[in-house]
């Protein structure tokens, strides 16, 4: 237990520093894409230990696979929470800009904070192992330097996975992005455990550039064009294709309706066709 319990402090600690950043700025709108550093930041940092748990947990913390689904859940259910509409994920800030919702500067500004708290989150997770406060971390800094690749299948096939996981999962955003959160942030997280959990022999269906690049994108096992093909390309084209599905059309390159047949709203009443007639 001495390895949860040190897990659960970490994840805490995590957490809390999110939840600070993200308070001190709500005073200063202007500097709202550092929100998104702390998302990415609090995302990657706790994935990395659920990493933990998966790859090394079981042998020498007495962790289960099941432990580790259920921090994860846990892990999403509170991110979602905690960073409200700072999701931590490009392809949801290029959805917004996409959908005329967000300017460019702030586009850029939001997914270079992103990868920043992405790899800022890399350096304290080793650092954390370092420390090796358990069994479990101290095998975890050894295997550190030669860390397992996500990526378990062809270029081909990885890319098929994450395309077909961001689709499903971004067309399933969009129609939920008007309900209310108590309804929206549940369902987001079980939707990104199952996936995660069902393609872990795969990709491990990250669905988020940033979230894949502090994960394993410093693994040995694929050239670094081989990652970015699978966990930015992927992701990126899903979600453009789950965009034009809902709307029938991308409003940043295509002002009309594409897909779907807009039929007018209001009606010319019969009588009035008949008065014009015999006019």
């Amino acid at each position: 237990m001495s390895g949860l319990n040190a897990s659960l402090g970490y994840f805490v600690a995590v957490v809390i520093f999110a939840a600070s950043v993200r308070t001190l700025l709500r005073k200063w709108p202007r500097f709202s894409f550092i929100s998104e550093f702390a998302s990415s930041f609090m995302l990657v940092a706790c994935w990395l230990e659920v990493q933990t748990i998966v790859e090394v947990g079981q042998w020498a913390g007495a962790l289960g696979p099941d432990v580790a689904v259920t921090m994860l859940f846990g892990l999403l259910l509170t991110h979602g929470v905690i960073c409200g509409a700072a999701s931590g994920n490009p392809s949801l800030v290029l959805q917004k800009f996409l959908q005329l919702e967000a300017s460019t500067l702030p586009t850029l500004l939001a997914v270079t904070a992103q990868f920043a708290g992405a790899h800022l989150a890399l350096l304290a997770a080793v650092y954390y192992w370092k420390l090796e406060l358990t069994d479990m971390h101290m095998i975890k800094n050894l295997m550190a330097a030669e860390c397992s690749s996500s990526l378990l299948v062809s270029v081909l096939q990885g890319f098929f996975t994450e395309f077909v996981c961001a689709f499903i999962l971004h067309l399933i955003y969009l129609n939920l992005q008007r309900r209310s959160a108590l309804i929206r942030i549940p369902l987001i997280a079980v939707l990104l455990t199952f996936f995660t959990h069902t393609a872990r022999g795969y990709t491990s269906a990250y669905i988020n550039p940033s979230l894949a690049y502090g994960l394993t994108f410093h693994c040995p096992g694929s050239t670094l064009t081989q990652y970015s093909v699978v966990y930015w390309l992927g992701p990126l084209i899903g979600m453009t294709l789950a965009l034009l599905l809902y709307m029938g059309h991308i409003p940043r390159f295509f002002a009309k309706n594409l897909l779907y047949f807009q039929k007018t709203r209001f009606r010319v009443p019969k009588g009035d066709k008949a008065e014009k007639k015999k006019k």
